[in-house]
């Protein structure tokens, strides 16, 4: 862990007089590169306490953006022209109550637009973010669209590439709102995605547009005044947090490096070029299977070290501001060599230190045995495996499950499906523990798990399958295995936001009221602009969106200005799930996984032997990944709006006019279809199961000539629903 020690203590004995906000007195202002930026992150998103409305900004912006040379107007973003010519929409200033986004009056703009975001933001969380929305003349902003922005010069404007130009006056103020964002939400406000530049000099996305921005701009007196009413909190609209590169510009160079921008405080520039001392006395102490501890003694300055730079087999890891540090995650029975070097607040750095090297210690240590084994969600062939955590000395890397004594599976996790077993019969499960160099822990107890007999039915709805496809390409499916219709009134489905990073939680609830699912059929739920079609789309896309609006049961409205059809808009690390009477009952997604990407450009698919939800999400063992040839298929919607458990049988059959003949058959087995029914997808399988015969499409009759005599299931498919019935081979 990196200790903090404030910048009066740890530079107690310079006498440089620092002129930075109060705000950042418990900020270790010393760090550069990404270790920098998330100290900067910590501090804005803690102090990030009111969260706005969108209606809110209305007034902030009142507040925040008011002309300082006439309080009776609001500065807009984007302008330029005193409002003396014929054009309102490069006004620079305009009436502070001629608001409300009509052409002539000025609107609260998003500077990051909205269908940039990863998911587009809403009007919520980052989308209501005041550190971002500046008054903009309506007609001006509408022109911006959703530009990325892009180099220029002068005033404000399209440019040839595509991009947007903000204007010599606002192109400083637009790069530190956008760096603001990025810092504050991180992938959520790609960088990449709102600029035009090149990112292959900083350590992350940032772009060297914005950073050339931010150096040839100065902090404007708006964007002082924006600071400081947003970090008061007894201003009625103020959300507690500041922007760091508006206090300080500089602060970027520090991150990201590019152009030098202005030192505001002071703090980082002074004729000081002497570099400190090399660190000495490196040493290793409490080394174990996976850490280790450093201690040096301290260098000296000419003014005063600042911060340590710690280098792990040649490589930067970590920067701390005190002589010790633990680093750890590290290999067992591994070498490693470990050298230090010291700066100060000029950024003057010493050499790196005489290289310590070591070696952590071999594990041979094993886990601890899984306690509490728990079956649950039984079914004729499934049920699912749930133990306690085991603990290890270095850590614990996969569980192993046995079934009456056979390895029959592994999980990284505390639960496993079990699944392709017998109906109504009992079988013996246990769990061992292997930490990450292979050290087993014993058994587990045995416990005892038994399949039903294949007559119970199921209770509750749950979640089929799930597709994140091609821009708005978005569905999800519920499927009804109950014996009766349900009504969906009390039923509704909500989005969890990047995995719950920055402190999301479940939003966007859309209910499913007035809405029932028939017993024994699937509910499809889709973006409505899964329909629209765009040149960047493949034809198979755009065809994979068609079909999902011609099926869908319900069509969740995409509302740009609102909702980007939230929550089925969802990102490939947005959980989704399934609630009844407000409680979670099935989720797609871990709930707070953060940045994992379980179903980016993915279809999902439940696995047949799964009849029951599940407030774990089991990737695994519950879900499988569709794919064609091998190939992770990212817009297959083949599958929505049937699923492998409902298969109708002829007698249920009541489109007339279709029939199957002669039966039994002899070489051929013909299709009578004097309907506008299309019939494809139809197989041939045993009676023990096996397929040997699939003809997808234009299907007038089938050979069997191939065929043994015998028995046979003949499977097919009408308006997307499947259908079984049998033949006799003669």
């Amino acid at each position: 862990m990196i200790k903090k020690i404030t910048l009066f203590i740890l530079l107690i004995s310079s006498v440089t007089i620092f002129s930075q906000q109060t705000y950042y007195n418990d900020v270790n202002l010393n760090l550069t590169g990404t270790t920098l930026k998330e100290e900067l992150a910590t501090k804005i998103i803690s102090t990030h306490t009111r969260f706005l409305f969108y209606d809110q900004i209305w007034d902030a912006s009142k507040a925040t953006d008011v002309n300082p040379n006439n309080n009776q107007e609001v500065v807009l973003i984007y302008g330029w022209e005193n409002g003396t010519d014929a054009d309102v929409t490069n006004d620079r200033t305009r009436g502070i109550n001629n608001n409300s986004g009509n052409v002539g009056d000025w609107n609260r703009e998003h500077v990051y637009s909205q269908s940039l975001g990863t998911p587009p933001l809403s009007d919520e969380g980052p989308g209501s973010d005041a550190h971002h929305l500046r008054p903009a003349d309506t007609q001006r902003n509408s022109s911006r669209n959703n530009r990325k922005f892009t180099a220029g010069s002068g005033f404000s404007g399209a440019q040839s590439n595509g991009g947007w130009y903000p204007g010599d006056e606002w192109k400083g103020d637009v790069a530190r709102m956008m760096m603001y964002m990025y810092v504050r939400y991180d992938d959520r406000c790609l960088i990449s995605n709102i600029g035009i530049g090149d990112n292959s000099n900083t350590p992350d996305d940032m772009i060297d547009l914005f950073l050339q921005w931010n150096a040839e701009d100065p902090v404007s007196e708006i964007e002082k005044q924006r600071n400081d009413y947003h970090e008061n909190l007894s201003n009625q609209n103020a959300q507690g947090n500041r922007n760091p590169f508006i206090d300080n510009p500089r602060l970027a160079t520090r991150i990201w490096g590019g152009p030098e921008a202005e030192d505001i405080w002071g703090i980082y520039t002074n004729s000081d070029t002497e570099a400190p001392t090399v660190p000495t006395n490196l040493q290793a102490s409490n080394i174990t299977t996976f850490s280790i501890d450093l201690s040096w003694t301290a260098s000296t300055d000419n003014v005063g070290v600042t911060s340590y730079d710690i280098y792990v087999n040649g490589n930067l890891e970590v920067a701390t501001s005190t002589t010790f540090i633990t680093i750890s995650n590290l290999l067992p029975d591994s070498n490693y060599s470990f050298a230090v070097l010291a700066k100060d607040i000029a950024n003057n750095a010493s050499q790196l230190s005489t290289p310590l090297d070591t070696k952590t210690l071999k594990d041979e240590e094993p886990p601890t045995i899984p306690q509490n084994l728990v079956i649950s969600n039984e079914t004729e062939s499934t049920f699912i495996i749930s133990w306690d955590a085991s603990t290890d000395n270095t850590k614990v890397g996969i569980y192993e499950i046995y079934v009456d004594d056979v390895l029959y599976g592994s999980s990284n996790n505390e639960m496993f499906t079990a699944n392709g077993l017998a109906p109504s019969t009992t079988y013996k499960v246990q769990v061992l523990a292997v930490d990450e160099v292979g050290n087993k822990s014993a058994l587990s107890s045995p416990v005892n798990g038994t399949t039903t007999n294949g007559s119970a039915t199921a209770t509750e709805l749950f979640f089929s399958e799930y597709l994140e496809g091609s821009s708005n390409n978005k569905a999800v499916e519920i499927v009804n295995l109950t014996n009766s219709d349900i009504d969906l009134s009390s039923y509704s489905l909500k989005r969890q936001s990047n995995g719950g990073l920055n402190g999301a939680d479940w939003e966007w609830e859309m209910s499913l009221a007035g809405k029932t699912i028939k017993s024994q059929h699937t509910f499809v739920i889709v973006n409505e602009a899964a329909g629209e079609h765009t040149d960047s789309k493949s034809q198979k896309a755009r065809d994979a969106g068609d079909f999902l609006i011609s099926i869908a049961d319900t069509i969740r409205v995409h509302d740009g200005d609102t909702n980007f059809g939230a929550p089925i808009n969802f990102n490939g690390n947005d959980p989704v799930g399934l609630f009844k009477n407000g409680i979670l009952i099935d989720i797609i997604g871990t709930y707070n996984g953060g940045s994992a990407n379980f179903g980016k450009d993915r279809t999902l698919r439940r696995k047949s032997g799964v009849s029951s939800p599940n407030v774990n999400f089991d990737l695994d063992n519950e879900w499988e990944i569709v794919r064609v040839n091998g190939v992770i298929d990212k817009d297959n919607a083949d599958d929505f709006g049937k699923h492998s458990a409902i298969v109708l049988s002829t007698n249920n059959f009541n489109i007339s006019g279709v029939s199957f003949y002669p039966n039994p058959a002899d070489d051929y087995l013909k299709i009578k279809n004097t309907t506008n029914q299309k019939v494809y997808n139809v197989q041939v399988f045993t009676i023990l199961g096996k397929c040997l015969i699939h003809q997808k499409e234009n299907i007038k009759e089938i050979n069997t000539k191939q065929l043994s005599k015998g028995i046979y299931i003949l499977k097919f498919e009408i308006n997307n629903k499947l259908y079984s019935t049998k033949f006799i081979k003669k």
